[in-house]
């Protein structure tokens, strides 16, 4: 059985995350397909952050909007020799518990497109690279809303974690070796 090509990037905002996972997805000089977990809605400044990660991509590679089927997408674009570039788990869980319609859906519907995306990380057979935030490093947030998205992002990312063969942790952007190639 061939071992999973799972790398895992994490960060505080602007720690350099997304350009680290970039570079990687560039020197596996596989084809990458990128997919964006991004909810594009009428935010001028949000807006100006995605023409930022689109204009630093590289041209040739693809694009795949997937602001709440991320197990789909990965199913449907991983192929062995290709590479995913999943960016990010943040955005993903944002657009999960706080849809644009604004009607929240049963904390167990999150659970199972949780295990879903796990489920189609773990079938991979091409290699992925997975970004997300670190935003458990502070303080208890106030209110049972913004409490349960930070739990539920630190459960996803120490499953995704675990599931990784290499994990880097980001910060002023330089890359920390927390799992896998560079970890003592």
């Amino acid at each position: 059985m061939t071992p999973r090509d799972l790398t895992f990037v994490i960060g505080g905002a602007r720690s350099g995350k997304s350009a680290h996972a970039e570079r990687l997805a560039s020197d596996s000089a596989l084809p990458v397909t990128y997919i964006a977990t991004a909810r594009v809605s009428g935010d001028a400044e949000f807006a100006a952050r995605i023409a930022h990660h689109r204009a630093r991509r590289p041209a040739h590679w693809s694009l795949v909007e997937a602001d709440s089927d991320l197990a789909g997408a990965i199913a449907q674009h991983d192929a062995p020799g290709q590479c995913l570039l999943i960016d990010c788990l943040t955005l993903w869980l944002a657009n999960l518990l706080c849809p644009a319609d604004g009607v929240a859906p049963p904390l167990s519907q999150y659970h199972a497109q949780s295990a879903e995306l796990e489920a189609a990380l773990t079938e991979a057979r091409g290699k992925i690279i997975v970004v997300s935030n670190e935003i458990g490093l502070g303080v208890v947030p106030l209110g049972e809303a913004t409490r349960l998205y930070v739990d539920e992002l630190g459960r996803i990312n120490q499953r995704v974690a675990a599931l990784s063969s290499a994990a880097t942790l980001m910060v002023a952007g330089l890359p920390l070796a927390l799992k896998g190639a560079g970890h003592a």
